[in-house]
């Protein structure tokens, strides 16, 4: 059993049938898992319980299994979902007690991938210690409990109706969607029936498109991270609004009446300026290395305190319980806001920024109009698996370099991806052309510090 770090910064993901997403593999996981909850529970259960949810994912079904025998093995018992949104496992997790949720889910990536969140008790994503843990764990031999002490598996049939219940309590008392055409484009993911029937349930009049999952669809040229087929449905439909969704349901991106796209830094300006307007925001707000300076600098001016945490959710959640702080996000679209949840969740942060919208009587684009966001290029590095990925000190470097060059004009971050093998590198400027041509320079660069070990010993001396 390979002892390589197996978890990356949101739970573990690979493509299907590369390690460590094979049946194998995942159930070795879930036994693991299984073990460790054994050890540590206390319930009046006789067996710790966990809730198990999927995406559209051809693949679910099979990694559904390896998950039931594996913690059925370790005698854990096993709560059967279906499909359902990752920060509906959370919830679910809570609201029933379990011992542990997890979603076979790779998120925004693509069909060809799947993954494994898992999340504790109290609905949050578990700690780095427990996942090291885990990861021990799997090195040990496998055994199958007798019988008489195997878990057992139950179906949860009404565990999207539970979820759609909690999402309305998203939207503040005595508001509605009464009068409002929106646009929900679910990436054929988990949020297909979901998020539809959420506003539909809250009186607005709902268009759904990335609704019709066939296994092979998700986050196909849809969805948050293709935010341009939200742009035109809403255009074509006339709509108030539109809401993009990414696979497993944690992301959001929106879309103004007049097809302009708003990503996590602005929603997130959006909900706080409504939560300190409202709701007597507590604390101030996080965001990560990655978020735009501009919306640091906006927050800053409205008299709200800014931190950054590193980039993954897990991160931000952390940052705010130590700050005691109740918002925060990404500008991928992670947003969270513990008012309303324990995680991200983006039918219920779309929820509070249409709220933001019926409590202001404002656009999009007029509750944004004091927010000026300075250009970012994003460009992601390919890399083998593994190659220059663990060893990541040439980094600093590179990076001190590449901050001379660009002087006071903005800034520059290099990282690992701990979701895809990749190397992401963002740079900000104040013009859009500028920083298009330096993050181009820095990504051929990297690129080829990558597949040059020579080179790669010469930066790193």
């Amino acid at each position: 059993m390979t002892t390589q770090k197996m978890f990356g910064t949101d739970g573990v993901r690979a493509p299907v049938g590369m390690e460590p997403m094979t049946p194998q593999t995942i159930m070795r996981l879930a036994h693991a898992c299984g073990q460790l909850l054994s050890r540590q529970h206390t319930g009046l259960n006789p067996r710790p319980v966990v809730a198990v949810g999927t995406d559209t994912r051809g693949s679910a079904p099979m990694f559904e299994a390896a998950l039931q025998a594996g913690f059925s093995a370790a005698g854990v018992d096993t709560v059967m979902c279906g499909e359902l949104p990752t920060p509906g496992a959370a919830y679910l997790t809570r609201l029933r007690g379990y011992q542990a949720g997890v979603v076979v889910s790779a998120s925004h990536n693509p069909c060809e991938d799947n993954g494994v969140k898992f999340f504790s008790a109290t609905g949050d994503k578990l700690p780095d210690g427990m996942e090291a843990e885990i990861e021990r764990t799997m090195v040990q031999p496998m055994v199958c409990l007798p019988s008489s002490r195997l878990g057992r598996v139950s179906l949860l049939p009404e565990a999207s109706d539970l979820y759609i219940q909690f999402c309305r309590q998203a939207l503040p008392a005595g508001l509605h969607l009464q009068g409002m055409k929106i646009v929900i484009d679910a990436a054929h993911g988990a949020c297909h029936r979901i998020a539809p029937e959420v506003f539909r349930q809250l009186g607005a009049e709902v268009v759904a498109v990335g609704a019709t999952p066939d296994g092979q669809n998700i986050n196909d040229n849809v969805g948050a991270t293709s935010p341009k087929h939200l742009s035109e449905a809403v255009l074509a439909h006339q709509a108030d609004v539109g809401v993009a969704l990414d696979g497993d349901g944690d992301r959001l991106v929106m879309v103004d009446s007049e097809g302009r796209i708003y990503a996590g830094d602005e929603l997130l300006y959006v909900l706080a300026v409504d939560a300190q307007t409202n709701d007597g925001l507590q604390g101030g707000v996080v965001g990560t290395v990655m978020s735009n300076q501009g919306l640091e600098q906006a927050l800053l001016r409205r008299g709200l305190d800014f931190a950054r945490s590193a980039v993954g959710d897990r991160h931000v959640l952390e940052l705010l319980k130590q700050r005691g702080w109740r918002l925060g996000g990404e500008g991928s679209g992670h947003l969270i806001g513990l008012d309303w949840h324990s995680t991200g969740d983006g039918v219920m942060s779309a929820l509070r920024v249409v709220a933001a919208m019926k409590r202001s009587q404002r656009s999009l684009s007029q509750l944004c109009s004091d927010l000026r966001m300075n250009a970012q290029c994003l460009v992601n590095v390919p890399v083998t698996r593994g190659a220059g990925m663990a060893d990541n000190t040439w980094m600093p470097h590179f990076q001190l370099r590449a901050e001379k060059l660009l002087g006071d004009d903005g800034r520059v971050l290099l990282r690992a991806s701990g979701t895809e093998p990749v190397v992401r590198v963002l740079v900000e400027c104040r013009t859009a052309l500028r920083a298009q041509r330096m993050a181009s320079r820095f990504a051929k660069e990297v690129s080829q510090l990558l597949t040059a070990p020579a080179a790669l010993d010469t930066a790193t001396a």
